[in-house]
């Protein structure tokens, strides 16, 4: 059994066009990631799947390994599933955001860990708590039902669970929020990339609900950890100003 890291990595983004290049304490963003996912114990590899010959030079230039994919998959799972190449289905592949520079590395091993020791789950992701009613309100925070091993139910942009006769609790644990990092078994991810997209997917817009229409067990993992996304120009500077103040190498 291997446990890969992929980072998929697009030049394209509306709000911040060649994002995974900018610079952060003069060196690209993507190179960031790469390097705290390599501080994951358990990660046999990393590559960076990307469709842009500038993204690869980057990450080689700073001693990481990219790998080409085609421009035109419809979403960053079927980046990964091309980048793996040859998976075998016992392999683990974690699916880590391009954009979040400050990636826990413990995280990485947690959801890799939980799908090593448990054969049940097909999948894994993360959550953490919602602290604030506008997060919970907001359509772009996704929030996620579980049970009682902790496996996902449901995912959505509206506020889940619904209380039908109080105010939501935000201290009782029930709601949270999705992080979007996962990791997957390679059996299911061969079946998954097979599967055209659900009505459930197309509704909400979120993927990991086509994976539950197809009956797949998710572990999640819960985190106080909210990440930190780099999404704007301006998250670029905050996330600079924090690895500043970690002191993180900056050669």
């Amino acid at each position: 059994m291997k446990i890969l890291g992929i980072i998929p990595s697009r030049y394209g983004s509306s709000r911040f066009p060649g994002k995974p290049l900018a610079l952060l304490c003069g060196k690209p963003l993507v190179s960031w990631v790469v390097a705290a996912a390599k501080k994951a114990r358990t990660l046999d590899g990393v590559i960076v799947a990307t469709d842009d010959e500038r993204i690869r030079t980057a990450v080689e230039a700073h001693g990481g390994t990219a790998a080409m994919t085609p421009s035109d998959l419809p979403s960053g799972t079927d980046r990964i599933a091309c980048a793996a190449g040859d998976y075998a289905d016992d392999d683990i592949l974690v699916n880590i955001q391009g954009d979040e520079p400050l990636i826990d590395p413990a995280l990485i091993d947690a959801l890799a860990g939980r799908l090593a020791s448990d054969p049940k789950w097909d999948m894994a992701t993360a959550v953490t708590p919602i602290r604030k009613q506008a997060d919970l309100d907001a359509k772009t925070v996704v929030k996620v039902v579980l049970d009682r091993d902790d496996g996902a139910l449901y995912f959505s942009r509206l506020p889940i669970p619904c209380d039908r006769d109080h105010a939501p609790d935000l201290s009782s644990g029930l709601y949270v929020r999705h992080l979007g990092i996962y990791a997957y078994r390679g059996a299911f991810l061969r079946r998954y990339v097979a599967e055209k997209p659900c009505a459930l997917e197309k509704a909400e817009k979120l993927e990991q609900l086509r994976a539950l229409w197809m009956g797949a067990k998710i572990a999640v993992i819960r985190t106080d950890d909210e990440g930190v996304g780099v999404d704007t120009p301006e998250d670029a500077v905050r996330v600079e100003n924090i690895l500043r103040a970690r002191g993180e190498d900056v050669s």
